[in-house]
């Protein structure tokens, strides 16, 4: 069976990633590793959005949206986690149709059953305070981090992620999340650009008694210049918000004053948010290393190439561009991080997406920050059992790293990251 499985990932790995399809097959197949360090761990069936079609919830091939859900008990029957799930984005027609034959974009190619790990997890020992919950994982095919609203007649391409935010919701309320006592909407990567998008969206569904927070995970993308000086992450969510259709459900309190793309990049958003909301993130988050401040069209001749698929290949300036970065992503929070009610986990580690995968949310050498480590960090935050506003010092500082680290470079061929903790 795990011979069985090691195919599957190897298969996975052999595609190679396109900025603009969205795939970022790193993160995927390392989480998938992780996973096997949780000894059987829960698997949870896909369910179709029972009225998807019919309110235009749909993927985009027009397929209908879907989600995982596992039911809570105890102490947890009456609270829900929403867990938005990420997975890039498409920012032109011909990265859209390549995505129509992918699980993240149409719901025929999703996986019947996903592992529920980190904090999806149903075991006390693995997911100390959200194991009893209800738990919901809602599955990603739009392309928009569940904002958009379009059509593309030509392409057939359906632009429907705010549908499918808003009717995915509808489904969860009429299963009980109506009576819920405690939520939480988060999300990891392009899903926490959504959970910050739709944070206080998400509160407004659900009755003021209920005890409503949101936690981003890996989603504090950065309007910031790559290696060349130009603004290659800016030019990718500008094709994101045009095609897509994405600025009429951004935050009023945003596009009232900045334009659309800049209302895309949570650095614009966090400050205004009213409800409470916790930051996840690296310091150096590989995606923005590899995808935003030095993809390949920023360095044709490949002078980042090494450092890109191991942080200790970085020279002494690349480095200190790299220490800039984590200075413009704490500057970035200022104004969000001042806030009693919120929360922040910002560690100097090369990593993507940490509460998702058991390795890095809960376990004996899990990253941690004095002492504490993220699902306890998480928890004291959400239960108010005390602030967490915990940032690290700058690399190379942290021991407690999981840092990701790649056999070779994602855009010539298949690899697989190697884990080095």
């Amino acid at each position: 069976m795990k011979m069985l499985r090691l195919l599957g990932l190897l298969l996975l790995a052999s595609v190679s990633l396109v900025l603009g399809s969205g795939e970022w097959n790193g993160t995927e197949v390392e989480s998938q590793l992780s996973a096997w360090s949780s000894p059987r761990p829960l698997l949870v069936g896909l369910t179709l959005i029972s009225s998807a079609v019919a309110k235009g919830a749909v993927c985009l091939d027009g397929t209908p949206a879907a989600y995982h859900l596992h039911r809570g008990y105890g102490s947890g029957a009456n609270s829900w986690l929403i867990q938005l799930e990420g997975g890039g984005w498409c920012n032109d027609v011909a990265t859209c149709v390549y995505r129509k034959k992918t699980h993240r974009g149409s719901s025929n190619y999703m996986e019947r059953v996903i592992e529920f790990t980190g904090i999806l997890s149903n075991k006390p020992e693995e997911n100390p305070d959200f194991y009893n919950w209800n738990r919901v994982k809602i599955r990603y095919c739009d392309g928009a981090s569940f904002s958009g609203e379009g059509y593309h007649r030509a392409a057939g391409l359906f632009f429907r992620g705010q549908r499918i935010f808003v009717a995915a919701m509808e489904e969860l309320m009429s299963k009980g999340m109506r009576y819920a006592s405690h939520a939480l909407l988060s999300g990891c990567s392009a899903g926490g650009v959504a959970s910050i998008v739709h944070c206080d969206e998400f509160r407004g569904l659900l009755p003021r008694r209920t005890t409503v927070k949101c936690l981003a995970d890996a989603g504090l993308f950065l309007d910031v210049a790559d290696v060349a000086g130009g603004r290659s992450l800016r030019s990718f969510f500008q094709g994101v918000v045009n095609l897509q259709g994405v600025g009429r459900n951004l935050p009023a309190s945003c596009t009232n004053h900045m334009d659309a793309t800049s209302c895309f990049f949570p650095q614009n958003l966090l400050a205004n948010i009213h409800t409470p909301t916790f930051v996840l993130n690296a310091a150096y988050d590989v995606w923005q290393l590899q995808e935003s401040l030095a993809p390949r069209r920023a360095d044709p001749h490949g002078y980042w190439q090494q450092c890109k698929l191991n942080h200790a290949n970085c020279n002494a300036g690349q480095i200190h561009f790299l220490q800039g970065f984590r200075n413009q992503m704490l500057n970035a929070i200022k104004r969000f991080a001042i806030a009693r009610q919120n929360g922040l986990f910002i560690n100097s580690c090369f990593a993507h997406c940490q509460s998702e995968r058991q390795d890095t949310w809960f376990g004996n050498n899990s990253p941690h920050l004095a002492n504490k480590g993220i699902a306890r960090s998480v928890g004291d935050w959400y239960f108010d059992r005390c602030g967490v506003k915990a940032i690290d010092c700058s690399y190379p500082c942290d021991k407690s790293c999981h840092n990701l680290v790649f056999s070779r470079t994602h855009y010539n061929s298949s690899f697989l990251p190697n884990l080095h903790f």
